[in-house]
């Protein structure tokens, strides 16, 4: 398995980093829990952002089922915090998230619809390659399972959003938007601070 084969990223996760985050297990996990939360919620607030009958067919169904998946990834994840002593802290902030989203164009329509796909879609893909880079580093049989399952998952979904905008948005300016949000991700990750988080920085 490796995510860089299939992936569009511009920076690579170098492995150095999944030693860093899994010197400190539980804090990761507690982050994981987090972006999968926001994850099913990311995914009910687009669909509900634009019901049917205006948005593409399939759109309220497809949106449904990554916030299914996402929700389940939730569980799976708190479940193993919680069997190895952690607990779902309260307070999370995500500078990687918040950086991506001020790239959104709002009040503009389709624009501003588009950018949140293509965003939601940058967060699965970097998500699907750190899986790959911890799955790939770990001793422990737990997490590495964890993280193989979650691959699969994340990838599919990286898909769906850029297809969704796709969709809803001619193509050539949806791949055109697309490589200058894959720039920006890749700048916007160079400068993240090392942590115990899944789309921190390195050493």
């Amino acid at each position: 398995m490796n995510a860089t084969v299939d992936l569009p990223l511009h920076v690579q996760t170098p492995d150095r980093w999944a030693a860093q985050v899994l010197a400190h297990p539980l804090a990761l996990l507690n982050d994981h829990a987090y972006l999968e939360k926001k994850a099913a919620s990311n995914a009910l607030e687009l669909l509900n952002r634009w019901p049917e009958p205006k948005a593409p067919r399939g759109w309220a169904t497809t949106l449904a089922g990554i916030a299914r998946d996402e929700a389940s990834h939730l569980a799976a994840v708190c479940r193993l915090l919680h069997q190895r002593g952690g607990k779902l802290e309260r307070v999370h902030k995500n500078p990687y998230a918040n950086a991506l989203r001020s790239l959104v164009r709002k009040g503009q329509g389709r624009k501003e619809i588009v950018d949140r796909l293509l965003i939601s879609a940058l967060i699965e893909a970097r998500s699907c390659e750190r899986f790959e880079v911890l799955a790939r580093a770990l001793t422990d049989e737990g997490l590495a399972a964890l993280y193989l399952g979650l691959f699969t998952s994340e990838m599919k979904h990286y898909r769906v959003f850029v297809r969704l905008a796709g969709d809803i948005f001619p193509k050539d300016q949806v791949n055109s938007r697309w490589q200058e949000m894959l720039a920006a991700e890749a700048s916007i990750l160079k400068e993240q601070p090392p942590g115990p988080r899944l789309h921190s920085g390195w050493e």
